[in-house]
């Protein structure tokens, strides 16, 4: 069976319902199963996408509608198919272990009655199953074993992140909260890459992934990652985070971690971001209430003081996606993607010369050199993404 490369975001929200019933609070209400399957096949380019609140039964009940009038088939590899683009049907929830904070995990399952049954194991254990990122009254190794044994796929999300991660603000090893071998992969995060995690030898054994954490449609595809897999599909996915039978993640599309709204710590009474390492309080005004920032967590945890990529890693490729571009703003993007393409293909693989001509050359050298490596940044820090070249 011949291999092919794809992209693929394993991440992304639902606002809202088609019936209107409000799913992920923060997210837009134009986020919608079918919204985001339209936009990943028609505008994105994406091949695989990861709907992680498809646990909601307001959200099955927008599937089903899809399947009956034929819009959207069920593949026997796992997933739904609309157009060119596979779905995974996903769930993020929130566990507490006693010692630490509350930390998010992903999970996916292969098909509509996987997940129908998950939402019954979920309904007596959260406060409100229509909702995303519930609380779940179970351990983090319970929850694990009870997702793994139906045949899921579990990676902790957004791992270094002071809110929500799990080595960010519960634990100081996955081993401490979870089974390491029923890891499937472990999630960077925005303000992350490669070889931060590479500091910490515990990582070495894990796919890493890069993904959107999309909470709008235009979000979707700002971090990604490049799949080698005969199909989009669940089965296939599992075959590339173990690195099986020629299976594989090629690349891991990131943000440059420094646009990450975390990335550096921050400090909340002179609402000041902080330099590099891990200050008890902050050198301006002395504050002591700090947001960690995820350089400085990873200096705390680091084993190593050079970051290692192990054989197996894919490359990082940091990513400045449109939205972060200066000059490209909502018609502009609207310009670029129909007249050069995709989104990953503007930012990956048109030419300076054809985005030039849609877009002017000072967009298009922007463009390229943020494809290139040849950019500077502001860093991001208490919730504020970071910009380019301080713009």
């Amino acid at each position: 069976m011949t291999l092919q490369p794809v992209f693929a975001d394993l991440h992304v929200h639902i606002g809202r319902s088609d019936s209107g019933q409000p799913v992920k609070i923060s997210g837009s209400k134009n986020l919608t199963f079918r919204s985001i399957a339209q936009e990943a096949s028609e505008r994105k380019g994406i091949a695989l996408i990861g709907i992680i609140d498809c646990h909601s039964p307001a959200v099955q009940a927008d599937i089903r509608t899809s399947l009956e009038s034929g819009e959207m088939t069920e593949i026997a590899g796992g997933g739904i198919r609309y157009r060119n683009t596979t779905l995974l049907l996903g769930a993020e929830m929130e566990v507490r272990d006693e010692g630490g904070g509350p930390y998010h995990l992903l999970g996916f399952l292969p098909d509509l009655q996987a997940m129908e049954a998950w939402t019954e194991w979920l309904k007596p254990r959260v406060t409100n199953v229509n909702l995303s990122s519930q609380r779940v009254r179970s351990s983090g190794r319970e929850l694990q074993r009870e997702l793994v044994s139906r045949g899921g796929l579990l990676a902790p999300a957004h791992v270094f992140t002071p809110h929500r991660g799990l080595l960010g603000c519960s634990a100081d090893r996955l081993a401490d909260r979870l089974d390491p071998e029923g890891i499937a992969a472990v999630e960077l995060g925005l303000s992350a890459d490669a070889l931060m995690a590479g500091r910490l030898s515990e990582l070495d054994r894990y796919t890493l992934l890069t993904n959107s954490d999309a909470h709008s449609t235009g979000m979707i595809g700002r971090e990604c990652n490049e799949l080698l897999v005969a199909e989009p599909s669940f089965d296939e996915l599992r075959l590339a985070l173990r690195r099986d039978s020629g299976r594989k993640v090629l690349a891991n599309y990131g943000l440059h971690p420094q646009l990450g709204k975390y990335h550096s710590s921050y400090c909340v009474a002179c609402e000041t971001a902080l330099p590099s390492g891990s200050p008890e309080a902050c050198p301006n005004c002395g504050g002591t209430k700090l947001v960690r920032g995820v350089s400085g967590r990873v200096d705390q945890l680091a084993d190593r003081a050079e970051g290692m990529l192990p054989p197996h890693r894919a490359p990082y490729r940091p990513q400045a996606p449109l939205s972060f571009i200066p000059g490209v703003g909502p018609k502009m993007r609207e310009r670029l993607l129909a007249e050069a393409g995709t989104e990953m293909e503007v930012l990956h693989r048109a030419s300076e010369e054809a985005l030039a001509a849609v877009a002017g050359e000072r967009i298009a050298s922007l463009i390229v050199a943020a494809r290139e490596g040849r950019i500077s940044f502001t860093a991001g820090a208490g919730g504020a993404y970071g910009k380019i070249g301080g713009a």
